[in-house]
């Protein structure tokens, strides 16, 4: 029982570049200035590659290790962020083009991950990766998301970057920060 408490939440993320963390970031502060939905705010924006898990405060050394590894075998990729999409009825997210390149680094990491430390998402092979930034979730009522989408749907947005690192987040009891990021 004492082991659990020294368990703490993780995910592991792209993260675009502080430019447009900035963007991201009054977007989400829109949602909850206009939409009450704060949610969102409680990360910094990000493209999940791993969904949440727990680990042992105890082993961090195994995992950065073992995330240092995969990501010293990888190569930075390009990321295009185009335009809005929604995961009706509650999620309103900046879309991410689904590359070959990320499509084929989220599959490896998650074998990886299967592989080398046992973490595996319950969804992981139920739901197919979808790439995206959300900027309201969870908190977000379907009768905002009903006001809010079709502000947002046609709304146009276009960002490129190259992904040169992989982020592990921890939650802190409140929001999630980041820990530590891997050179690709």
């Amino acid at each position: 029982m004492a082991q659990d408490q020294t368990k703490s939440r993780f995910f592991i993320a792209l993260l675009p570049p502080e430019a447009f963390q900035h963007r991201a970031n009054e977007i989400k502060q829109y949602f909850a200035q206009t939409y009450d939905s704060q949610g969102a705010l409680k990360s910094p924006p990000h493209i999940t590659l791993q969904p949440t898990f727990e680990w042992n405060q105890d082993a961090l050394t195994v995992l950065e290790q073992s995330l240092r590894s995969f990501a010293e075998i990888h190569t930075p990729i390009p990321i295009i962020l185009k335009g809005f999409g929604a995961f009706a009825p509650k999620v309103i997210y900046i879309d991410v083009l689904k590359s070959r390149e990320l499509m084929n680094l989220q599959g490896e990491l998650m074998a990886y991950l299967q592989v080398s430390l046992g973490i595996v998402h319950p969804n992981a092979h139920s739901r197919p990766f979808h790439p995206h930034l959300t900027v309201a979730f969870r908190d977000l009522t379907k009768q905002n998301f009903q006001l809010a989408w079709p502000e947002f749907e046609h709304r146009q947005l276009e960002y490129e970057f190259t992904a040169s690192e992989l982020t592990l987040l921890i939650h802190d009891g409140r929001q999630w920060n980041v820990y530590k990021s891997f050179l690709l």
